[in-house]
């Protein structure tokens, strides 16, 4: 039993127990909704994020869809570009692929073209290194003749004089020389250039020792050299001293000669392997010289020999110099007077322009003229014209 003031509850009573079982069903259903409304305001501010985020992945949703639409669009212009630029591209290809096509077949034919002309050329140039080669047999057959001319002493000679008369009469004056002169002592000299003195007459001799020479160029030892060597420095001593003790006379020729090598080898030979023979000619008054060497003394003497003659002829020119001038003076005189001739001309030209000048000028004037009948006085006046 529970008093409660005046009011007595019996909890054994059913009614009782029911209604306090009602009781504290409906706390708990108020503590329930309680506590559901407090979830529910917490699930409500957990959801309003949510709702937010899911409308923004909405919103970002849909742009996405927009973009895959204008992606698609995009897609759609570039492949539609993509092929355009392919076609073109294929185009352009195509079209350089002609022009490379058409160029090569250009280059081709000017390169057969060109291959051509120089298979015509090389022909061509065949056909000449055949001609050489024939030139080249006969003067092989000419050289085996010129080496037997030389492995005979007397051609050997003449060979040389015959060499040394072509080059002298190509350098000097026909009466500057004379071949095969004969001097005082009986002597007779291949070549005498006749030179003022001084230094006077000069012989030039053109003979040479070209076997002591071969015989060098033969010699396969050191013993074979030797010989050849001794044998040549013994030729051409002699040699140096035959021209010395005939062609050098005093009072009659210069006081020195010239040996003539038609052979620029044994020339060479000499000066580079045996220099004492050639100091030995310079001590003996002997000149040695080869072709070309002797071509250039014989220009030196040219020029002396111009020389010579232009202190001979000084006089003479210096008279055609006086002649000249006189000339030249009367040719001065003559151009003043045609000068003051013209000088006349033209005044009387320009008088005469001056008077028909003024003739056209009166002419004009009387052209203007109003002419009036003349009267009985004025007739009087008329000056009759004389008749011719």
């Amino acid at each position: 039993m529970i008093e409660l003031g005046q009011m007595t509850i019996n909890l054994t009573d059913p009614i009782t127990l029911f209604a306090a079982g009602g009781l504290l069903a409906f706390v708990l259903l108020v503590v329930l909704v309680l506590r559901s409304l407090a979830a529910a305001n917490r699930a409500a501010q957990v959801v309003t994020p949510l709702a937010q985020q899911i409308g923004a992945l909405g919103d970002r949703v849909q742009g996405i869809s927009d973009g895959q639409h204008h992606l698609a669009g995009g897609i759609t212009h570039v492949s539609e570009l993509q092929a355009k630029a392919q076609a073109q591209m294929l185009e352009t290809m195509e079209r350089r692929l002609e022009e490379v096509q058409k160029s090569m077949g250009e280059t081709l034919h000017g390169t057969s073209t060109r291959t051509a002309r120089s298979l015509g050329e090389l022909q061509q140039r065949l056909e000449q290194i055949d001609k050489a080669q024939a030139n080249i047999e006969k003067l092989s057959g000419d050289v085996l003749g010129l080496q037997d001319i030389l492995s005979n002493k007397q051609t050997r000679g003449a060979f040389g004089e015959i060499q040394l008369n072509d080059i002298v009469q190509k350098a000097l004056p026909p009466d500057s020389f004379r071949f095969q002169a004969t001097l005082s002592n009986g002597k007779r000299a291949d070549c005498l250039i006749h030179l003022p003195n001084p230094p006077g007459p000069i012989v030039i001799d053109s003979k040479f020792p070209l076997e002591p020479y071969e015989a060098l160029r033969r010699a396969k030892t050191a013993r074979e050299t030797e010989e050849a060597a001794r044998a040549l420095r013994v030729a051409v001593r002699g040699h140096i001293k035959a021209i010395s003790e005939r062609y050098i006379l005093d009072g009659e020729t210069a006081d020195g000669a010239l040996m003539f090598l038609p052979s620029e080898a044994v020339y060479a030979e000499l000066h580079a392997n045996f220099p004492e023979l050639v100091r030995e000619g310079f001590s003996a008054r002997v000149w040695i010289v080869s072709p070309t060497t002797c071509m250039a003394t014989l220009n030196t003497m040219r020029a002396v020999l111009k020389d010579a003659r232009m202190r001979e002829q000084a006089g003479a020119i210096r008279k055609q110099l006086a002649m000249l001038h006189r000339d030249v003076e009367l040719v001065v005189e003559r151009v003043g007077k045609l000068s003051t001739h013209f000088g006349q001309a033209r005044k009387d030209i320009d008088d005469i322009s001056t008077a028909a000048e003024r003739a056209g000028k009166r002419a004009t004037r009387l052209d203007s003229f109003d002419f009036e009948e003349l009267g009985p006085k004025d007739e009087a006046e008329i000056v009759p014209l004389p008749h011719r």
